[in-house]
């Protein structure tokens, strides 16, 4: 039973037994009253002194009644409080229960959760062992194949010393034989005689003058403003053609040093030129991923042969017609170009980018140096690649053709200079110096019309000059202040022209 209850009924008995002594008090008084109400005279004052008590301690009953209604309402009142509260305390009890409920539900969704995590965990954990067994595996096979490598590596080296033994040999053989022809008198003849083939001077044949060691700077010319990658002088002429950054190409008259004529049209650097057999059409490799063909004539272009997809960065003419001409590009293939018709004839596509080209002798045969070393050759009709030589360790930046058709020069990152025989590929001489580094990716080298020397720039500004049938240097050229890009010999035998990333060109005598 709660406090109030128990309040309420000690009130409601107070009440019964004030009530009840009420009662009784009448009950006791009764006869005094019917006395009093006789007219008695006797009695008179005696009652009246009773009947005065009776009424103050009836008066004290009523106020004691009093005190008792003002506790009852005191009590009631503090009930109610108790009663509000109790109301209160039931409500948040049944908040917390209510709270304790969702507490519940979500501790059950949490251990449902965290089931699941565990699974998921469970699995990483097999994956990541399944994982680590694979890299393990991996791990070994990388192992192996490196042992499998190093043991390439092995013979492979032990191949080049082997190699490089055998042309030392053929070198010391070669250098015998032309002691031998020296002491009988037979070397001017030997130069003059390829193969059983003597050069003869028949109408319309390539004028042919014995090359003369370069020694002085004849002219220096500031040609072109941003540099100056590529050169070469017109067929059985002393005139320069030089194209560079500025998409400019300019011939020079190479006696004076002046400038004769200027062709415009490019629309990118300049990378590498031609010029057909009849020094009638000139054309440029473009970093435009295009090439031009001008009339030197008239000036103007006459073709833009499209195709390419990345920078051409070399270009060829066929010595026996000017009408075909071949070039390679920056997007792995070498494209061969009928200039009667204006398009591209056939595309030969390879994994190695191609640096430089040049044409055989006889317009068949395509020479070709690649980004990854080896030297290869094509056959121009249909596309196939005839064979190839790992000429070198880095990338060839040039390919060069001696007069006779029988040697090919090489040049490559690697600062070395190789001739290579066209017909077995193999190596008939190497040159290179202390000092003489290859400047770009397209540095060009050249072999003198005589086939006696060739000519080589190198980073430091310098020009080296190699005697082929010695194998040493026989000058060395100063005067560029910037790495050089390309050197060109006149077919008139000099002078010798080379030109530098500062656009500089120098002709020497």
């Amino acid at each position: 039973m709660s406090q109030e209850e128990v309040a309420i009924e000690a009130i409601k008995h107070a009440l019964k037994a004030l009530k009840k002594r009420h009662l009784v008090e009448e009950g006791a008084h009764a006869p005094a009253y019917i006395a009093l109400s006789r007219p008695i005279i006797s009695q008179g004052s005696e009652w009246k002194e009773k009947a005065e008590n009776l009424e103050m301690e009836l008066q004290q009953c009523y106020k004691a009644q009093s005190r008792l209604s003002e506790q009852l309402v005191v009590e009631v009142a503090e009930s109610r409080a108790l009663k509000a509260s109790l109301q209160e305390k039931e409500t948040a009890l049944a908040e917390m229960e209510k709270e304790m409920t969702q507490t519940r539900d979500e501790c059950s969704r949490l251990k449902a959760d965290l089931e699941e995590k565990v699974k998921a965990l469970e699995l990483v954990l097999g994956e990541r062992e399944e994982l680590k067994a694979q890299l393990e595996q991996l791990t070994i096979r990388a192992t192996n194949a490196e042992a499998e490598n190093k043991k390439l590596v092995d013979r492979w080296m032990l191949q080049k010393m082997q190699d490089a033994e055998r042309l030392n040999e053929a070198n010391a053989l070669y250098e015998d034989m032309i002691e031998r022809l020296k002491a009988s008198g037979l070397e001017k003849l030997a130069r003059e005689q390829v193969d059983g083939i003597v050069r003869r001077s028949e109408e319309g044949a390539e004028f042919f003058s014995e090359s003369t060691v370069p020694s002085v700077c004849k002219h220096r010319i500031n040609a072109h403003e941003g540099g100056c990658a590529s050169i070469m002088f017109e067929n059985s002429s002393g005139r320069l053609i030089s194209g560079g950054q500025d998409r400019s190409i300019k011939l020079w008259d190479s006696t004076t040093g002046s400038l004769s004529q200027s062709l415009f049209g490019c629309l990118g650097s300049v990378l590498d030129l031609a010029i057909t057999h009849d020094n009638r059409s000139i054309i440029a490799a473009s970093s435009s991923n295009n090439l031009f063909v001008w009339d030197v004539n008239s000036g103007r272009v006459r073709h833009t042969l499209t195709g390419h997809t990345d920078k051409v960065c070399a270009v060829d003419v066929s010595k026996v017609s000017s009408r075909h001409v071949v070039s390679a590009a920056y997007d792995r293939t070498i494209k061969v170009w009928d200039l009667q018709k204006g398009f591209c004839t056939n595309t030969i596509m390879f994994h190695s980018n191609c640096n430089a080209l040049c044409f055989s002798t006889d317009g068949l045969t395509i020479c070709s140096g690649h980004v990854d070393g080896n030297l290869r050759l094509w056959d121009i009709q249909t596309g196939k690649l005839l064979s190839e030589v790992a000429a070198h360790s880095l990338a060839i930046t040039s390919v060069s053709l001696s007069r006779n058709g029988n040697v090919v020069l090489t040049s490559s990152r690697d600062n070395s200079h190789n001739l290579f025989d066209i017909r077995s590929l193999e190596v008939c001489g190497t040159f290179r110096t202390t000092g003489s580094r290859v400047a770009s990716n397209w540095s060009r080298s050249c072999i003198s019309p005589d086939d006696n020397q060739i000519a080589a720039g190198s980073a430091d500004g310098s020009i080296y000059i190699w005697s082929i049938s010695k194998g040493d240097i026989v000058s060395t050229l100063k005067e560029h202040t910037a790495p050089v890009l390309c050197c060109a010999w006149s077919g008139l035998g000099k002078p010798l022209a080379s030109t530098d990333k500062n656009g500089v060109v120098c002709t020497w005598t």
